[in-house]
Parts: C-alpha cells; sequence; structure tokens
C-alpha cells in the first residue's frame, strides 16, 4: 500500500500543473479567477509532494495489482482535487455536484448539474473542458510518459487502464515511447481541430473548449443550447469528423500517420463495422424522420440525424436537437449505438465493438458446433484466431456490465425517479456519454437528481470509465491476500 502510495503523490504533484492552464486562460480573459486556480494548484501539488516525501523509502516497482488500485484511487482522488477551484468560484455548489461534474469531466462522460454555461467565468469552462481533455486519453497513459523520468515503472498501469487488446501492442520498444506517441497523435489531431472550428466560425475559445469535447468524446459546451447555439452545418461537420477519428483506435492513427498510408484503417475489422453501423443508423434514422415529418426535407433530417446519431453513438453527447421528441425508436436507438461503436484504444466508452464483434463471432461459433458438434470451429477477428481466454473475460465483462446496469437502474428507481430516466442515466453513466432520457434527455442536466441518485450516477461514471474490472476487483478477498 505505502509503495502505491508513493506513486499516488507523485501523480498528483504532477496534476498539479495542469491548473496552469486555466491561470492563463483566467489571466487572458480577465475573469479574476487565476487567484483561486494557483491556490488549487499549490494545495494540489502540496499534498502530492508531501505523500511522495513521506513514502520514500517505500517506492519499489509496481505489481500488476497495485495498478487497479491505483487507476481508481487516481480517478477518484483527481476528481475530488479538481473540485477545488468549481466550490471556491461557486459557494452555492454542493461537493457532491461539484465532485460529479469533475468525475464526469476527466471519465469524459460530458454530463452536467451546472445551468447558465453561457455567463459562467471563461476559466472556469476551460476547466471544464480541460479535465476532459485530460482523460480522453487517459490520465495513467500521460502518467506512464513521466514516471519512468522519476524512476517508477509504468507497464502496469498502462495495462491496467489501457482498454481492450492495445493492452498487449507496444507502438514502440519501450512504455513510455508508446504513451507518447499517442498524445502525439491526440494532440495532433487536437490542434486541427481548433484550426478548423476556428475557421468556420468559431471564436479562439470556444473552438478551443469544443475541440477539447469532441477530441476526447465528452459532451460539455460553453452553452446551455450546446452545438445548436451556432447553428452552422460547417461547424457540425468538422465536429462529426473528429468524433468519429476519436472513436477509432489511436494506435491504428499513430501507425497510420508513421507509414502516410490508410491501409492500417482498411485491415481493421472494427473500423469497417463501426462505419458500416453508423452510416446505415444514420440514413435510416434520417428516413425516420421525414417519415414521421419532423423536418420537411430529407437532407434537413439528414443533417440532424449526422450530428446527433454520431455524437451518441460515439458517446460524445453534444447535441443540436432536442432528439428526445423524435419518434421513440431513433432515441433509444441512438442510446443502444452508445453501447457497441467505439472502438477498443479509442477515448469512447461502452463495451465497444471488438467485444461485440467477438461476441457475434462466438454466437456464430456455437450456432455450428450444434449442427456439427465434432467441427474444429475457431473464433477469427480479422484474420487473426482469438484464444479461448480471451473470449471467456469478455463473456465475464459483459456479464458484470449488464449486472452494473441493473443493479443501478434498480438504485435510481428504489430513490424514486421513473423508469426511462433511471436506465437511460445509468447506461449513459456506464458508457460515459452526456445525456439519457427523459429528466436527464438532450436540452435537460442533472441539476434535478437527488444528492443519492447524483452518487449513483458518478458511481456509474467511474465503473465505465475503467472498464467494470477495475474496480470490482478492489472488491475481492482474492486481490486483498498476500
Amino acid at each position: 500500500m505505502l509503495g502505491v502510495a508513493h506513486v499516488l503523490g507523485l501523480l498528483l504533484a504532477i496534476f498539479g500543473v495542469a491548473y496552469s492552464l486555466p491561470v492563463a486562460c483566467s489571466i487572458i480573459m480577465g475573469d479574476g479567477l487565476w487567484p483561486q486556480f494557483l491556490i488549487a494548484a499549490v494545495i494540489n501539488s502540496g499534498i502530492g509532494l508531501a505523500i511522495a516525501l513521506a513514502t520514500l523509502k517505500f517506492r519499489r516497482e509496481l505489481k500488476a495489482r497495485d495498478g487497479f488500485l491505483l487507476v481508481t484511487l487516481v480517478w477518484v482522488l483527481m476528481s475530488a482535487s479538481a473540485t477545488i477551484p468549481l466550490l471556491m468560484a461557486l459557494p452555492e455548489l454542493s461537493f457532491t455536484r461539484a465532485f460529479f461534474e469533475t468525475m464526469s469531466g476527466l471519465t469524459t462522460t460530458g454530463s452536467t448539474v451546472l445551468s447558465g454555461l453561457d455567463h459562467l467565468p471563461p476559466s472556469l469552462n476551460f476547466w471544464r473542458h480541460s479535465l476532459q481533455w485530460f482523460g480522453g486519453l487517459g490520465i495513467i497513459v500521460m502518467a506512464v510518459a513521466v514516471l519512468p523520468l522519476l524512476g517508477v515503472g509504468g507497464m502496469q498501469l498502462y495495462k491496467a487502464e489501457a482498454p481492450g487488446p492495445i493492452k498487449d501492442e507496444k507502438l514502440a520498444p519501450r512504455i513510455t515511447e508508446t504513451a507518447k506517441s499517442l498524445w502525439l497523435v491526440y494532440t495532433t489531431i487536437t490542434a486541427a481541430g481548433i484550426i478548423s472550428l476556428r475557421i468556420c466560425g468559431m471564436s479562439w475559445f470556444d473552438a478551443i473548449c469544443h475541440s477539447f469535447s469532441a477530441v476526447g468524446l465528452g459532451g460539455f459546451s460553453t452553452h446551455d443550447a450546446s452545438i445548436a447555439y451556432f447553428n452552422s452545418p460547417a461547424i457540425e461537420f468538422v465536429l462529426i469528423v473528429l468524433m468519429l477519428i476519436a472513436s477509432l483506435n489511436f494506435a491504428r492513427h499513430f501507425i497510420a500517420l508513421r507509414r502516410l498510408s490508410l491501409q492500417t484503417y482498411t485491415r481493421d475489422p472494427e473500423c469497417k463495422s463501426i462505419f458500416i453501423i453508423l452510416s446505415a443508423s444514420v440514413v435510416g434514422v434520417a428516413a425516420l424522420l421525414t417519415w414521421h415529418g419532423v423536418y420537411p426535407t430529407f437532407f434537413t433530417s439528414l443533417r440532424h440525424s449526422a450530428f446527433n446519431v454520431v455524437s451518441m453513438a460515439t458517446t460524445t453527447g453534444l447535441v443540436t436537437q432536442n432528439y428526445a421528441t423524435w419518434p421513440v425508436f431513433a432515441p433509444f436507438w441512438m442510446l443502444f449505438l452508445s453501447c457497441i461503436v467505439c472502438s477498443t484504444g479509442s477515448t469512447g466508452g461502452g463495451i465497444k465493438m471488438f467485444r461485440t464483434l467477438l461476441l457475434a463471432r462466438q454466437a456464430g461459433r456455437e450456432m455450428k458446433l450444434l449442427v456439427h458438434p465434432s467441427a474444429m470451429a475457431s473464433v477469427r477477428i480479422g484474420g487473426r484466431v482469438i484464444p479461448d481466454r480471451v473470449a471467456d473475460a469478455v463473456l465475464g465483462f459483459i456479464f458484470l456490465y449488464f449486472m452494473t446496469v441493473a443493479l443501478l437502474t434498480f438504485a435510481l428507481l428504489l430513490s424514486g425517479l421513473d423508469f426511462e430516466s433511471s436506465f437511460s442515466a445509468i447506461v449513459a453513466a456506464i458508457n460515459n456519454t452526456a445525456h439519457g432520457l427523459g429528466n436527464v434527455g438532450p436540452v435537460r442536466n442533472y441539476h434535478s437528481l437527488t444528492d443519492f441518485q447524483t452518487w449513483t450516477c458518478t458511481a456509474a461514471m467511474l465503473l465505465g470509465r475503467l472498464e467494470i474490472f477495475s474496480v470490482i476487483v478492489l472488491f475481492t478477498p482474492a486481490f486483498w491476500r498476500k
């Protein structure tokens, strides 16, 4: 435990540096909040350094199970420390709601309890979006690139946080170089998004914040009306492209940039499936909206369908329309897509496309064995044979995923929330997408929830971001046995 505490202290100290961004924003925008952010940075780094120095003699190479404990503690404590400027600048905000807001940011969920975003001090808005950007590819992945310089290994952390097959795929001989490569790609895409949004008419401030949201696949906006505020097809198109890029495996982006070739995408079974499903869904929802007369023409329906379906499916949550008023099939289909569309190694949440493909192949294999019990049938994805151990792990994850959704939905029902709001809020939270339906729909926020309901959704966000196993394993007796 003390060895974990030492690394945790280092991470908290490093996280204090992140406050330099809102400090600079506050000074540039002149909102006068830079002292609060500076105080938060000093508190954060001071506590982190104190913990690190107090446990210095216990520094050691982390074991695999240490990584799971550290990952969970980092997400919880960084979310807690990130509430300091919110609590100081907004005295009426309770710790429960401030913690929900920062956890929503760091997990790239994008749900909010704040209203009046158009009039919120710019540095606070910028801080919220910065949390999404840092959380997008993972604070832990960033730390992997830094900690070796401090004499702390990072492979265990990377495996604990990084989802899916990327756990065992190195882009460079050392994990440090892998993490740096991923962050380089992430930063490059973000910069391209900022410039593109500025060209399309956004202010520099809005362009930076919304590029952070789109690349991190989070749903925060600087306006209560979200992207509807701009009413710009060009802005919507740029954001669609950013969201699609961010929903794919960032390892693929690195390889494509290194080789200057798109061949890596054509060989990726996840990428093919994502684009097929999204294309069919966008056209299908547009046809449904036209058929029901929601919009006057098919092309208007296609515009609004494309943005909102892609945003919801990629677990982003930026909106241009109140899709809760669309024919009931559309919003529930979009909520379903948020469960499966994102690729492993992306900044999105949900079950992920790799697991979906694996389960589909496994179901086909079982049906084949029912007809031909003696057949030698293996599960293949992208031409690669998937070991039974991986298939078993995926089945275990799916079981925990649906049991978590069911139990937390019942918890919200027990608290008095209606079924539509309860179910959709938990699915949205565990998939790390911004909006559910009903009381937590696209034109509402989570401010109406009670403290118990807010903490329940906060727990779902953490479980979803760390892919359930990393958190639940901490509550098993085997984890704590020596």
